[in-house]
Formats: C-alpha cells, structure tokens, sequence
C-alpha cells in the first residue's frame, strides 16, 4: 500500500481538470462528453476502491499537498467515515450515468458541470481543511446551480436562481463561522483543531464564545444547505424542475456529501465535549432535527407531483440524519451515518423510477401512477422495493439507519426522538402506500393516443441534432419527454417505452436490490464505522 496517499489529490484534481475535455473536444468532435465522463468515474470508482481497501485494513491515510505541514498548508483525509461517502460519491455518479446514456440531458456542456459537481463532492468528502470546505462546498454549489438550470423551462432556471441565492447565503455563513474559528484558534486544519478543543474549552473566555458563535453560523449555514425546515424552500423546486437525469444526482448525493460535512465538522473539529458542555445546544440541534422530519414528512403526504413527494421526504430523512448527529452517542452517529448511505441509495433509485415512468408511461403525478404495475412491471417493483426500504421495513437500509438512531435515542435519555422516528415511519407510510396502491389496485384507463407528441431518444441518445459548436441540442436534451395533457383520472400517459434504455431500468432495479442488501449489511457497516467513533468519542 506505499504511495496509497497520492490517490487522495488524484480523486480530487482529475475530475475538475477532466471537465476541461469534453468542452475541448466538443470543438471538433461530436458527442464526446458521456465517454469521456464514463471512462474518468469508472477510473476513479476503481481508484477509490483502493484507497477504501487500504483504509479499512490499515486505518486512516492522510496528504499534505506540497510538502507542507498540516498546520499551514492543505491537508486531504480518508478515515472510515469519509471514504465512505467518497466511495458512495463515485459510486453513485458511475451508476447514474447508464441513465444519462439515453435518458440525457446531454452536451459536452453538461459532462463538464457534471464532472466538476463529481470532483467538488471528492474533495468535500476528503478535505481536512475548513476554509477548502468552504472552497468545495462552492465548486459544488456552482455545478449543481448549472445542472438543475439544464432543464428545457423557465421552471429550471427560476429553481435553479432560488437554490443560487439561498446556497450563497448558506456557504456565506459558513464561512464566518470559519472566520470565527481561526480567530479562536489560529489554525484551519481540522485534526489541530480536534487536538485544540479541549484546550479551548478548558480556559474558556473569549475564545470559547467565538467558537460557539462559530458553531451557530455553521449550523445554520449546513441547515440551508442540507434543506431541514423551515429553511428548506429551495429543494423541493429543484428536485421536481432538474432535468430527471439530474435529479438522481443532486438528491442522492449534494444533500448527502452537505450533511457528511456537517456531521465531520460537529465531531471532528467541535467533538462531542463541546457539544455536550455548550448549554442547550445538544436539545436545539435534536429539535431542529426532529421538527424537520415531521414537517418534511408531512408535507410529502399531501403532495401530488411525485418528485416534489420524493423531495419533501427528503427534508425528513435529513432531519433524522441531523436529529442522530445532535443525539452525541456512538451508536446515533454510527445510526445517523448508515442512514445517510441508506437514503442516498434510496433516492438515487427512486428519482431515477420517477424519470423512467415519465418518460415511457407519461406519468409525473400519483394518480396517473395507476396501472403501473401492469403496464411496467420491473419498474414499479423497483419502485415498491425502495419504497418499502425508505419506510423502514426490515431488512432496508432504512429500518437499519432508523434502529440504531432509535437506541442512540435511548442511551441520551432523548426519548422523544424514538416517538418521532415512529411517526415519521407512519407518515412515510402514508405517502408510500398511496403510490403502491396506484401501481398495483388502480386501474388505468387509457387514452386516445398513448404516443408521445415529440421526437423521443431511441437510439442511444443520438436525438435532437448538434449545434454549432458540436453541443447536442433538442426536445430531450434536458432528460424530459413531451408526454401531452393529463387528468386526474389516473389515465396511461402519452410516454414511449422505446425511450428507455436498458441501463436505465438497470439503475432502478440496482438501487432496489442494494438498498435492500444493507439491511443485512448493517452489522458490517457498523464494524467499518465503529473506528472512527470510537476515536471522536475517546
């Protein structure tokens, strides 16, 4: 394993410096950006899995960039916890690109944000430093900004400009939060400042109040990154108006890598002594969390657009993700992380279902999911499985997440938190049962032409022409299909199945059965997670 650390800077720098390429080669060549951002994910996927081997059996693997002590210069980690999420990025942007291969959107355009968004999610996962935090958490912001306005109507870029300014905002607090800490501390490197802390809490005085107001601003900044409510109003417009291609991405892994990184800095650079020793702030984070998922599963039953359901849920499993944070217990932490690694599995499958149903059974709503099962039936077992998984029925990835919270609840003495895991599981319930019961016991009434009204991409994605500069443009470029009008009568919709791939049914069907499997995994998982909380809480 000599020179593993090298792979750390490589998983960083070739996935931003290889966004340059398909732009480059787009001037003389068409159709290159899906190739050249395969063949670069499928590299780092392998890369990364190296990395995750070393890491597991010989512990953690650190580089600092240029020579430089940590103290002063950039410093990249791969822990337990990070490689995690570092190979559930790679992973998941790999896998989600069989969608785009003909659900699109496509352009050399795209691939570059894409392969941008994929190296600034690396090095969030990876960054040891505060203020290069704060340099990722904008190169991602940047490249999901382009990615949501990728959609073919104004909605996209309407969403797109909310998500702009409530991000900016958020990355801005953060940011002063991370000034209050060097003013603190002196240093930005998160390993010093683990090392710090105890320091600082046991002297006290000014520096202790600028690292609990740095505490504050960070908070709140990650709360409207990672969308927990009432400072959530951004997600649901960009997950239900981003190219459906998109959606998978940016719900199963933006949202994701933001709560990794609120939970890192909470343990790493703060840990669970000043956590437990700030007045009051343990019992604000949990109800923080707590009223998120029970607004944001609330919100999700009364809703129709399928996406815009999926994203409301989404508010909620953060806020149980937040909720196990704030808990300061091993077992919440190691519960809070499995079920961030859950749920990104989850809602990478489910939106990519919601785009495969759209495209091929023209149907965006609940009540046009009627018949589903019969007139697509690999799709809508997809669908139930992860449905079934995000309730919370044993064995899924999310009854694992939710049981070890429940217990991390406990042993705070927060019994409260176990009462709104239930509730949240029934209101999950809720809004999962309705679709299940449109797919398998509503019957479809059909149309009078079941033919979608546009071009459709049958061909591998080579619809839509090219523009002058090599670009693919047309009606699907954004991933979405013209599927005509739709009542609320629960109707077949104008899709076309033609229009949808192999290795887009293969992602549905993949994230169903994976997140499945974690379910018994969860033993495995907790062995591979216990490391790193066993040394935050010692």
């Amino acid at each position: 394993m000599s020179n593993v650390d090298l792979i750390l800077p490589l998983l960083v720098a070739v996935p931003i410096l290889m966004a340059t390429v398909p732009i480059a080669l787009g001037l003389r060549f068409d159709r290159t950006g899906w190739g050249v951002t395969t063949l670069t994910t499928t590299g780092l996927l392998a890369a990364t899995a190296y990395l995750a081997s070393a890491v597991y059996s010989e512990g953690m693997v650190t580089h600092e960039l240029g020579g430089w002590p940590r103290e002063f210069g950039i410093q990249l980690v791969a822990d337990e916890f990070s490689t995690l999420i570092a190979l559930l990025v790679i992973a998941t942007a790999t896998a989600v690109l069989a969608y785009m291969r003909v659900g699109g959107p496509r352009g050399n355009t795209f691939y570059a944000g894409y392969l941008l968004l994929t190296g600034g999610l690396l090095g969030l996962s990876l960054t040891g430093d505060v203020f290069n935090m704060f340099v990722f958490l904008e190169i991602v912001g940047l490249a999901t900004y382009a990615l949501i306005a990728s959609g073919d109507g104004p909605e996209s870029a309407v969403s797109a400009l909310k998500y702009l300014i409530l991000g900016t905002v958020g990355a801005s607090l953060y940011l002063i939060g991370v000034g209050f800490i060097f003013m603190a501390t002196g240093t930005l490197n998160m390993q010093v400042l683990s090392e710090n802390m105890s320091e600082v809490i046991a002297q006290g005085g000014q520096n202790l109040v600028l690292m609990q107001a740095a505490f504050a601003f960070i908070f709140v900044g990650f709360a409207l990154k990672v969308a927990q409510w009432p400072l959530h109003t951004w997600q649901p417009d960009a997950y239900q108006h981003a190219p459906d291609g998109v959606t998978p991405v940016i719900a199963a892994l933006v949202s994701t890598v933001y709560a990794y990184a609120l939970g890192r800095l909470m343990y790493t650079v703060f840990g669970p002594e000043f956590l437990t020793s700030t007045p009051y702030l343990t019992e604000i984070v949990v109800t923080f969390g707590c009223l998120s998922v029970l607004a944001g599963s609330t919100l999700a039953v009364i809703q129709t657009d399928v996406k815009r359901m999926f994203a409301y849920s989404s508010v909620a499993q953060f806020g149980l993700v937040v909720t196990a944070f704030g808990l300061v217990t091993e077992t919440a932490l190691i519960g809070g992380i499995i079920h961030l690694v859950g749920h990104a599995v989850m809602k990478a499958g489910l939106f990519a279902a919601a785009g495969v149903i759209a495209v091929s059974y023209g149907a965006r709503t609940v009540d046009e999911y009627a018949g589903l099962a019969d007139n697509r039936p690999f799709v809508a077992g997809g669908t139930a499985l992860l449905l079934i998984a995000l309730i919370g029925i044993p064995p899924s990835a999310g009854f694992i997440g939710k049981w070890y919270i429940a217990v991390g609840s406990v042993q705070a003495e927060m019994w409260p938190v176990a009462v709104v895991i239930l509730l949240s599981t029934m209101l999950t319930l809720a809004y999962s049962a309705r679709l299940l019961e449109k797919m398998y016991f509503t019957p479809a009434t059909p149309v009078e032409s079941p033919h979608p009204s546009g071009p459709v991409a049958t061909d591998g994605g080579q619809s839509g022409g090219d523009d002058e500069h090599g670009n693919e443009r047309g009606d699907e470029s954004a991933g979405h299909v013209d599927t005509g009008a739709f009542t609320d009568t629960g109707r077949i919709g104008r899709g076309n199945p033609d229009a949808v791939s192999f290795g887009m049914l293969a992602l549905v069907i993949v994230a169903a059965i994976v997140a499945v499997l974690l379910g018994f995994a969860g033993g495995e998982l907790h062995d591979l997670l216990d490391p790193f909380a066993t040394e935050v809480f010692n």
